[in-house]
């Protein structure tokens, strides 16, 4: 049943499945509901009788169909069953003495060949083969000479943990014989889903676990559905049931595990987090690590050609570690013409922090600001790399320039920390005030913005003008245009004006902010000193002062119109306080240094 639902599932996924039939004494595959030509086919048990008979490796054109109809996206589902069940296959199984056909018969070859039969026949992604449980010489063959992995399905209890260990100690020795890994996928099946109080499943879990040494394990669910007597493919008909959710589990863990299917390689890169999932003695992170290696190595020369594939790789080497080799496929990305902002943004942050590489960084940087495809937050990370001071030398404000307005304008918010950033915020802005064509709320944003940048670079008539530009009359101001319009016309006029900061005070009392930061407290403060109420300044300083102390980081300080770490915004509320106690020689840091 795990085979027809994940061969379904791949075959619906886009691969060209092979499901075989190689549970000779207890076949099944053919009752499932699944197309089949008319007729009987004959199948495994027939195909190692032919060759019995002549000697010769028979054709198995014969012995495979396609299931019509059941893969999409040019998938195909393809089978091989157990044989012809008509009376003679029980006679026919029976003769077979499989000890002998490999003793004698040269068996292995046989299969050897039936397996390059299956590749230029059917050409298959995946061959999934059903095998008989147990210590047998069929499971022998499917489960230690012909796979590149095993599912192993078993539920928790002793009797299939006494049999399971021998099942994969004899596959791990074959696949260390072979010097061929052989991967092993553990689920858990048929498991009731109850409460499990007593620590029943979790003391069984951490036995199979230990004994037979793994660390990652699906599992399927008892569930309980009348469709399971029509043997009815749930990932095919129910697709959307918790069931048919669990063998989706199976197939993309199949695939992650698979270096050649393009979507695996990159969801393994994409959902495995190393650190997590290392067990955690020392040993076993060895054993666990170098099987990651493995892995990561021949996805690497797999996908030697493929950008995004060696990009993701670069990504899960910077993650682990050594950052230069995580550069290695960020450039081999890129040479293979993958172009996404990302890769450069990630080569530039190396080379920026770790290589000592400043002008390659700012060449990645440059590419990720004029890429089209580079969202707000990519650009203001690559603005940050290459230094505002810089960006006209490396050919980048006119990547800033070309972004959407709203884009524009949030990153221009963003630009606050140094009067360089500031500058830029003010070019990026510029021609959007003379835009008709914006929308009222998006221009109102970008006016403000303005405002803020042209405090503080010291513009103070651009800033007035800006601000104007919204609302001329100071009485119908919104509370932070009042603000800064005060501000702007201090810098400009060397006097504070009353009407702007009455202006705050008004709307704070019939709309006060329930939630105010040290930002809002610290321009309240000023707002209360600039018309004469000092003790009520005072007061807002030294909760702006717990405010900061207790969040940290940075603030946009209206001392100076920049963001700045806490320490420089305590000493902004220290001079402010200056000022409000009478020292007449104190002023913004906008307006130059003081006396």
């Amino acid at each position: 049943m795990a085979l027809a639902n994940v061969a379904a599932e791949l075959a619906q996924r886009g691969r060209r499945v092979l499901a075989v039939d190689f549970d000779l004494e207890a076949p099944g595959l053919d009752t499932f509901d699944l197309p089949k030509p008319p007729g009987v086919v004959p199948g495994m048990v027939d195909f190692v009788g032919e060759y019995l008979a002549t000697g010769q490796a028979p054709a198995i054109d014969k012995f495979v169909f396609e299931s019509a109809g059941v893969g999409t996206d040019g998938g195909e589902l393809w089978i091989m069953p157990s044989g012809a069940h008509v009376d003679s296959y029980a006679n026919t199984l029976a003769s077979i003495d499989w000890g002998e056909l490999y003793e004698r018969h040269d068996g292995y070859l046989l299969f050897e060949d039936l397996k390059e039969q299956w590749r230029s026949y059917v050409k298959p992604d995946y061959v999934l083969i059903d095998s008989r449980t147990g210590h047998t010489d069929v499971g022998g063959i499917c489960t230690r000479q012909l796979p590149d992995a095993v599912a192993i399905l078993f539920f928790p209890n002793a009797q299939n943990l006494r049999g399971l260990t021998k099942v994969v100690r004899d596959i791990r020795s074959e696949a260390s014989a072979r010097k061929k890994p052989i991967q092993l996928h553990f689920i858990m099946s048929n498991v009731p889903d109850l409460d499990d109080e007593d620590r029943i499943l979790e003391e069984s879990i951490s036995s199979f676990e230990k004994d037979l040494e793994f660390h990652d394990l699906l599992t399927i669910h008892r569930y309980d559905s009348l469709s399971l007597l029509n043997q009815v493919i749930f990932t095919k008909d129910r697709p959307r049931s918790r069931l048919a959710k669990e063998y989706h589990s199976v197939a993309a863990e199949i695939m992650r595990h698979n270096a050649l299917d393009r979507d695996g390689a990159l969801d393994f890169l994409d959902s495995f987090a190393p650190m997590r999932r290392l067990p955690h003695s020392r040993e076993s992170v060895i054993f666990r690590w170098t099987e990651i290696e493995t892995h990561l190595d021949k996805l690497a020369g797999t996908h030697a050609n493929d950008g995004e594939v060696l990009f993701r790789l670069g990504s899960f080497r910077e993650g682990i570690g050594p950052s230069k080799e995580a550069v290695e496929l960020y450039d081999r990305a890129i040479a293979a013409d993958y172009r996404d902002p990302e890769v450069y943004l990630r080569r530039a942050t190396i080379r920026s922090r770790e290589l000592d590489d400043t002008s390659g960084a700012r060449e990645d940087a440059a590419n990720v600001i004029n890429s089209t495809r580079a969202s707000p937050n990519q650009v203001l990370q690559a603005a940050s790399i290459i230094g505002a001071e810089n960006l006209k030398g490396v050919g980048a404000l006119s990547g800033l320039l070309s972004k959407p307005a709203q884009e524009r304008i949030w990153i221009a918010e963003q630009l606050n920390r140094s009067k360089a950033e500031a500058e830029i915020a003010l070019a990026m802005l510029r021609p959007l005030l003379t835009d008709s064509k914006l929308a009222a709320e998006i221009a109102s944003r970008a006016r403000h913005t303005q405002s803020l940048s042209a405090i503080a670079v010291g513009k103070f008539a651009d800033a007035v003008e800006a601000i104007e530009g919204e609302e001329s009359n100071v009485q119908a101001m919104k509370i932070y245009f009042a603000f800064n319009y005060g501000m702007a016309l201090w810098g400009e006029t060397g006097e504070t004006v009353r009407e702007p900061f009455e202006r705050v005070l008004e709307i704070n009392q019939d709309e006060p902010n329930e939630l105010p930061g040290p930002n809002f407290l610290q321009c309240l403060a000023v707002a209360h000193w600039a018309v004469g109420m000092k003790r009520q300044a005072e007061g807002l300083l030294g909760s702006a002062l717990s405010g900061i102390r207790s969040r940290g980081g940075y603030e946009v300080s209206c001392w100076r119109y920049l963001r700045v770490p806490s320490s420089e915004f305590e000493q902004d509320l220290g001079e402010i306080l200056k000022l409000i106690r009478g020292d007449a020689s104190v002023k913004p840091h906008f307006l130059g240094p003081s006396e």
